[in-house]
């Protein structure tokens, strides 16, 4: 099994885990875009599974992970719609943060310690693998998205999202984000791993996966709010992949 955690990418999570959920704290670029983000996954989920999300619970019956599920930001919103959701994570102190913020909310969420990696040695298998903000902290991204693939059942979902890297990300992401606004700690992102959509499509293709659909995540300075576009995937991108039934 080839491990893929970074363990100095772990310990930069570990020093803000206690952040997770105030919304003005370090985690603020992630609550500000977390309405776009679910708003493309719960789309992608329902699409996919033919699920109404005008119902209480459209994803009863569906097996969700969350890959570096943080303290739960997505976890929370899934198991609301009805999924039975796994939220693991390779930063430990990150789990109890989650745990107490799913007791105080009433949910029912399935919390680990552990890795892509040893999920899939195990043989667990989900309907959708949710893997947002991720492939840009790890050490073998091709590795990874392999689990990835391993982890899902045939036919099941993968949601990806990352970092393009071209000049423009640099400037918004890490001189921004990171040194300007100083919404994340510096050296929070490492421009050198960002991944550019191409290269993402070839390492899941790579790992068995069938991309089928990529949208950009804009960030508007006037409104200050972030959108989803079909065509700006310059900064901030996400993406669709299936694993074949056969």
């Amino acid at each position: 099994m080839t491990l893929t955690v970074d363990p100095s990418e772990v310990a930069k999570f570990e020093a803000m885990a206690a952040e997770w959920w105030d919304p003005n704290g370090k985690f603020k670029p992630l609550h500000m875009m977390n309405p776009v983000r679910l708003d493309y996954i719960t789309t992608q989920i329902a699409g996919e599974f033919d699920r109404d999300l005008a119902t209480p619970r459209p994803f009863e019956g569906l097996r969700i992970l969350d890959i570096g599920c943080g303290g739960g930001l997505l976890c929370e919103p899934m198991a609301r719609l009805g999924a039975e959701i796994v939220g693991v994570d390779a930063a430990e102190r990150n789990i109890p943060v989650a745990q107490t913020h799913a007791e105080q909310s009433g949910l029912e969420i399935d919390y680990r310690f552990s890795t892509a990696e040893a999920l899939a040695e195990a043989g667990e298998q989900f309907d959708v693998v949710l893997n947002m903000e991720v492939v840009e902290h790890v050490a073998d991204p091709q590795a990874y998205l392999n689990a990835c693939h391993d982890l899902l059942k045939p036919g099941g979902l993968h949601l990806c999202s990352t970092i393009n890297r071209n000049a423009k990300s640099f400037a918004m992401a890490i001189v921004g984000a990171e040194w300007v606004m100083r919404w994340l700690p510096k050296g929070t992102h490492d421009w050198a791993k960002f991944i550019t959509p191409d290269e993402l499509y070839e390492l899941m293709r790579t790992a068995g996966l069938e991309p089928v659909d990529r949208k950009g995540y804009v960030f508007n300075p006037v409104s200050w709010r972030w959108s989803i576009s079909d065509r700006d995937l310059s900064v901030n991108y996400v993406t669709a992949a299936l694993k074949p039934r056969g």
